[in-house]
């Protein structure tokens, strides 16, 4: 009995609660609109700071009233703007609060308010708006972000109307018009390349930014200059070795990396830095000998350390949610540091316990963490050197290939581009990958719908089949099966495409595997290269699939699928005679290797040949102005007169 007294109970405190609230939204629909107005104003003050009541106005429906009142024309301004701030209030509760409000279809309320000619009442939807999408339940689309509302808010003067603000006397208004010129110039030349030629005060605006990152100016707006300065030299409008890059921004981003800085402010800095010098190897030699940032970057994995200088027990509760955020920003930079220098990688590898930290961070719960320390080991693993050692000394295709098994998209196409670097043939990972199930794995990721996850399933097949002996060859077409092979012959991702012609080419390398495949697949593979060499594909692809047909006459008896088919011969004869030197090349290989004197069966094949015409072009070829193309017919031609 005691269990089945406490829903009444309940139930009427909840009714108790409703009913002191239920009053304010009944005025809200008093006929009288002064006592409307103040039924608001009170509502406004009974919901400052109250969670609780918030929450119940909700349930009681306030917000659409609220809305309505708020976009009616009959309203006073005065009404409207109470009413904004009761829903800014609002949202300043729970995210529940906000998925409500979002359910009202506040945004296009409040964005139609932006055009009233009162300022108190725009104030009251901008706070409004701004606490919405602050929020992380907001939806970024509903405000939409990009280069399209990038061009919209260039092509309504945005730049010019927001340059003078930069020299306002208020430091907020000054903060907020960098802010946006930031956001302005992000991945966008067309604005970029207007930044740098406008004029305040006499001044370009390069020249302010600059002013504006000196060290006597606050952290917040040195950071900030810094970031349009970065964005306008990513967008092409700055050069990198511009003395505004090289001796102002990049040094001012490697201070806010130092120990002496606030945890999001060494992110920023980190991740910006990382973004300036991603594309340009000059700037990447120069961030790494400034003030030991390599080494520097190694305390973002001490934070907060046990002896930490933080007393402010709030901040210590903060950073140690957030250290996770550091870590990311460290290999974000390591990964953009080490991307093209040999020597650079060198002194990461060397930094301590930096690959158990990268193997640490392959683990991580957050995704943005795991992501950034693959990227890192990806940026590390295009050292022939490091492959040969740190990675085998540290096993890190064991955790690579932990990651591959259960990952988002994002992180599988990093990662499994960086097994195609463990899979190259000088790597000591190749052999263990292999015996770990690599194969399987690669080959249902040539099944994704994803075009770059194709690209690098098929792509490290290929390093795997390079030099590799049969059992991996016949492992590799019995786990990925012809008609996937086939499939993705005619997929219409080019890359898709050339990466699988490698796989052929490589699986179809030394006889007794090429006679092997051949004897086994041929039929398929014939009807695959004739369909390529008769479609509509560009020079590489026509190439890369005449290297094929060559290797197939490299075969000892593989060789007679080609003689056998007088298309394919046809095919090979318009090839010698085309425009292009390159496929013109590689038809002569799949010639030479068919005639080649010293194998059974020569003379009948250079018979064939002769009938066919083949004799007269090898001649004209080798008066060829192409030294190459001349010496090979020349060559071929040696095997007729032998």
């Amino acid at each position: 009995m005691a269990c089945l007294l406490e829903t009444p109970i309940r139930m009427s405190v909840l009714s108790e609660v409703t009913a002191s609230s239920r009053h304010y939204v009944d005025r809200l629909f008093d006929p009288d609109p002064q006592k409307v107005l103040q039924g608001v104003i009170d509502m406004k003050n009974a919901v400052i700071g109250n969670n609780k009541q918030k929450a119940n106005l909700i349930v009681l429906g306030a917000v659409p009233r609220l809305l309505y009142l708020l976009q009616q024309e009959t309203s006073s301004t005065e009404l409207k703007t109470e009413c904004a701030v009761v829903l800014g209030s609002l949202a300043m509760g729970t995210e529940n609060n906000v998925k409500s409000l979002l359910d009202c279809h506040i945004i296009p309320a409040l964005l139609q308010g932006l055009l009233s000619p009162d300022l108190k009442f725009i104030e009251a939807c901008l706070r409004c708006l701004r606490t919405i999408f602050t929020s992380p339940v907001t939806p970024e689309e509903l405000l939409y972000t990009g280069p399209d509302h990038q061009t919209i808010l260039f092509n309504h003067g945005a730049v010019q109307n927001i340059a003078h603000l930069l020299t306002s006397l208020s430091y907020k208004v000054r903060m907020q018009a960098l802010k946006c010129f930031s956001v302005l110039a992000f991945e966008n030349p067309q604005v970029s390349m207007t930044l740098v030629n406008v004029l305040v005060d006499g001044e370009l605006l390069p020249q302010i930014f600059v002013k504006m990152l000196q060290r006597d100016k606050p952290i917040e707006m040195q950071l900030t200059s810094a970031k349009c300065l970065t964005y306008m030299c990513r967008a092409g409008a700055i050069r990198t070795d511009d003395n505004c890059i090289v001796l102002k921004t990049l040094p001012c981003l490697v201070r806010m990396c130092s120990k002496e800085r606030l945890l999001e402010e060494r992110v920023e800095g980190a991740e910006t830095l990382a973004y300036l010098i991603e594309p340009d190897v000059e700037l990447q030699r120069i961030a790494s000998i400034t003030d030991h940032l390599i080494a520097m970057l190694a305390d973002y994995f001490k934070y907060p350390s046990s002896v930490s200088a933080i007393t402010d027990i709030k901040r210590l509760d903060h950073d140690l949610k957030h250290a996770h955020e550091l870590r990311q920003a460290a290999f974000k930079l390591y990964a953009s540091l080490g991307a093209n220098d040999e020597d650079i990688r060198k002194k990461i590898i060397e930094t301590e316990n930096m690959m158990d930290r990268i193997v640490t961070g392959l683990s991580e719960s957050s995704v943005k963490v795991r992501l950034a320390a693959v990227r890192c080991l990806h940026s590390l693993s295009r050292s022939v050197q490091q492959l040969r050692t740190s990675f085998q000394d540290h096993a890190v295709w064991k955790p690579l290939m932990k990651v591959l098994q259960n990952a988002p998209d994002e992180i599988l196409v990093v990662a499994s581009s960086m097994l195609c670097n463990l899979l190259l043939e000088f790597s000591p990972s190749k052999e263990p990958i292999l015996e770990s199930g690599a194969v399987e794995l690669l080959c249902g990721l040539t099944q994704s719908e994803n075009p770059a996850l194709r690209v690098n399933g098929i792509w490290a097949l290929m390093n795997m089949a390079f030099q590799a002996e049969q059992k991996i060859k016949a492992d590799i077409l019995r786990s990925l099966s012809t008609e996937q092979l086939f499939r993705l012959l005619s997929d219409s991702d080019l890359n898709v495409l050339m990466k699988t012609l490698g796989l052929l080419r490589n699986l179809l390398s030394t006889r007794p595997h090429i006679d092997k495949i051949m004897s086994t697949h041929g039929k398929q593979i014939m009807q695959a290269v004739t369909l390529i060499l008769e479609g509509e594909h560009n020079i590489e692809v026509k190439e890369q699939t005449l290297c094929i047909l060559a290797n197939i006459a490299d075969g000892t008896t593989a060789k007679e699928l080609i003689m056998t088919n007088d298309d394919i011969l046809q095919k090979i004869k318009y090839y010698m005679g085309h425009s292009h030197i390159k496929l013109q090349l590689a038809a002569m290989f799949c010639i030479s290797n068919l005639i080649w004197n010293e194998e059974e069966g020569s003379q009948e094949r250079q018979d064939k040949l002769r009938d066919m015409g083949i004799v007269d072009i090898l001649h004209k070829l080798s008066q060829s102005p192409d030294s190459n193309l001349c010496d090979k017919a020349k060559t071929a031609l040696q095997q007729y007169l032998a």
